[in-house]
């Protein structure tokens, strides 16, 4: 269902006095960095290094205990960085500004402050209704960061986490295949004598390039399927490597499953990933082949694929082994924590220079391009959209 776009009031259409500009100056942000308590997520949003360079130019940053020791810091590393640590979540929720990975929990949405700033993850496909309600019933300002665009207009946290989980997905491949409890001795790559190892990328964006970097690194055969044959030459550039590439058409495809030690699905969809392997075709596939579905999170492009966890991050069915675990870059804490930091930094410190995160929304379109809710009402068209909820365009919101 469309949704519908909340009309303005008779008083709110009415002539107003005319507002001169004031220029802010600095503003001194006080942020709440709580431990992460989502099933499987072991990042934190700053490392110590960028808490240091907040405090540094005169910010405060209140952290729970023990909410970096996942990703390899420990609580005296954010002390020395001149970080205040506390046990109490309140307090944490209370800070005017909470910076996190995953989305808030309906019950830590309920320890925030009327009209504070949360910035996070939103993962729209696996939000519910309520979480939107209990959002606007606080009247809060809420940003997800992965649509937060930099300078060029890209997506910095989208291509930091990508990168990373289109590594790790060929990284995990070939522990899958050469474990004792699945796989069957296979070492990924390619040694003397011995036949390589044959990947198959579907998808040609981010993740399908990394993995494409990692496996030819470790010496194996790649073949790379896209629909937009942009996407594919792109690729060929970026690697500055002849590879095997075509579009998506059926005979090609099948013939390359069959021969594939590993496959790797990633691609992406508008409101769910395209199933391009059908049940059919993963049984055709060679037994002991390792199929990682990185495109799970957004419903999967393998038929056969089902969500499964970092405790337990595969099953066989047809004798091909899945890895669909939804969020991949935790499983490499310290790597995600740090590039995910790297993006933060920069940001926060460019709010605190344009008077705070209210002032910055004003002019920065670029962190307004993250903004889904705006002191409890709802920005974000897709959103409204998908649950058929009203919603107010921010830039006559925001002025």
């Amino acid at each position: 269902m469309q949704a519908s776009q909340t009309p303005f009031s008779a008083r709110e259409l009415m002539p107003q006095e005319e507002m001169l500009e004031v220029t802010k100056r600095k503003s001194d942000m006080i942020i709440g960095l709580p431990k992460e308590i989502s099933n499987g997520e072991l990042r934190i949003c700053l490392t110590p290094d960028s808490v240091n360079a907040l405090t540094s130019n005169g910010h405060q940053v209140i952290i729970e205990r023990n909410a970096g020791i996942h990703a390899g810091f420990e609580d005296t590393d954010y002390s020395e960085a001149g970080a205040f640590l506390t046990a109490d979540r309140e307090k944490i929720f209370s800070c005017p500004v909470v910076l996190k990975v995953s989305p808030p929990t309906l019950e830590e949405i309920d320890l925030l402050n009327p009209h504070s700033f949360i910035i996070s993850a939103l993962q729209l496909k696996m939000r519910k209704k309520t979480y939107f309600q209990k959002l606007a019933e606080k009247r809060v300002t809420a940003i997800a960061f992965e649509f937060i665009k930099d300078e060029h207009g890209d997506l910095p946290a989208v291509r930091a986490l990508s990168e990373i989980a289109g590594t790790s997905s060929v990284l995990i491949a070939s522990e899958i295949l050469s474990s004792s409890k699945y796989g069957n001795g296979h070492m990924f790559g390619n040694t003397s004598g011995v036949p390589p190892t044959e990947v198959l990328i579907l998808g040609a964006g981010t993740v399908g390039e990394f993995a494409a970097r990692a496996a030819l690194g470790l010496g194996a055969n790649i073949k790379v399927f896209d629909s937009s044959l942009t996407k594919l030459r792109n690729l060929q550039s970026s690697l500055n490597h002849q590879v095997f590439t075509s579009t998506l058409q059926p005979k090609n495809l099948m013939k390359a499953l069959k021969r594939c030690h590993v496959l790797i699905g990633a691609v992406r969809g508008m409101n769910r990933s395209p199933v391009l392997v059908t049940e059919e075709m993963v049984r055709g596939m060679k037994k002991g082949a390792v199929i990682i579905d990185v495109s799970i999170d957004m419903g999967g492009c393998v038929e056969t694929s089902e969500v499964t966890s970092h405790q337990k991050p595969v099953f066989v069915k047809h004798d091909v082994i899945h890895y669909c675990v939804p969020n991949i870059p935790s499983r490499y804490a310290k790597t995600s924590s740090l590039s995910i930091s790297n993006m933060f930094t920069p940001f926060l410190l460019e709010m605190g220079e344009k008077g705070g995160l209210e002032n910055t929304l004003r002019f920065d379109m670029g962190l307004r391009n993250g903004l889904y809710f705006y002191h409890g009402v709802l920005t974000n068209k897709s959103v409204a959209d998908w649950f058929d909820l009203s919603y107010r365009d921010p830039n006559l919101l925001i002025f």
